[in-house]
């Protein structure tokens, strides 16, 4: 089955909060609760429109409450809350939502000024962050950046751009953003509020490709791969009755058993 590309209008991105120390605690209990042989249930199989429906209805109250917080970041938030998530995102590339909370706690006393080497340090301190070195380089050459440019008054600076596309390529595409490509601008965006961005990691497109939707399993590489995947996720979203950000975080949960930011 395959769906066509509808361009969406900017009504559908409309414009998120949640504490990263609670946050990381609840990824720790998580993990400690699946050590304990309390994993959470994921689907293996591949995913049908009968399981992804089925999925939904089960995660719906806690996949709403997900969204709930997120909007809540934009609603009330700082600049600074609003960096720390920009930074937790910059740590989640190539790693895991657990050791991005893990990260941002390591960093969090350091994010308004602390030097690279004193990133750097915070990040080696166990549980060991892996990318350690490049990271740290990220944060603080974008800070430095947003500090110059904008005075570090991101909810200005987002809520300003009014069109999607322009939001997310002035992040994704900014080459003095560091570590925020198509894929962590648009998981950015939508932790702080933004909807109806698709966060196109391995698992959401192992999902569509299972379903029918697209046809490699691959994560896009290009903007207009992005943009193309995303436009077409969006379709399904519309073809099976399920709100489009509500579908990410369902499929996510399919395949990690977790709904988290």
């Amino acid at each position: 089955m395959h769906f066509p590309i509808c361009r969406p209008s900017a009504r559908e991105f409309i414009d998120r909060q949640r504490d990263a120390l609670l946050e990381s605690l609840q990824i720790f209990l998580t993990c400690a609760d699946g050590f304990r042989g309390h994993m959470p249930l994921r689907d293996k199989e591949p995913v049908t429109v009968e399981t992804l429906r089925r999925a939904h209805r089960a995660r719906r109250k806690e996949i709403r409450a997900r969204l709930s917080e997120f909007d809540q970041l934009w609603q009330s938030g700082s600049d600074t809350q609003l960096f720390e998530e920009m930074v937790y995102c910059i740590f989640t590339a190539g790693a895991s939502a657990m050791m991005g909370s893990v990260a941002v706690n390591a960093v969090r006393p350091l994010l308004k000024d602390g030097s690279r080497a004193a990133l750097t340090r915070a990040l080696k301190k166990r549980p060991a962050y892996r990318f350690h070195n490049v990271r740290a380089e990220y944060v603080v050459a974008t800070r430095h950046y947003l500090n110059e440019t904008v005075a570090m008054r991101l909810r200005d600076q987002l809520a300003g751009l009014h069109d999607p596309f322009e939001r997310r390529d002035w992040l994704a595409r900014n080459p003095k953003i560091k570590g925020l490509g198509y894929k962590e601008a648009s998981h950015y965006l939508r932790n702080i509020g933004f909807k109806g961005y698709g966060i196109l990691d391995k698992h959401i497109v192992r999902c569509l490709a299972e379903l029918g939707v697209i046809d490699s399993p691959k994560p896009p590489t290009t903007r207009a791969r992005y943009l193309e995947t995303e436009a077409r996720m969006r379709q399904f979203s519309r073809v099976v009755g399920i709100d489009f950000d509500e579908l990410d975080l369902a499929l996510w949960s399919m395949k990690t058993g977790k709904v988290l930011k």
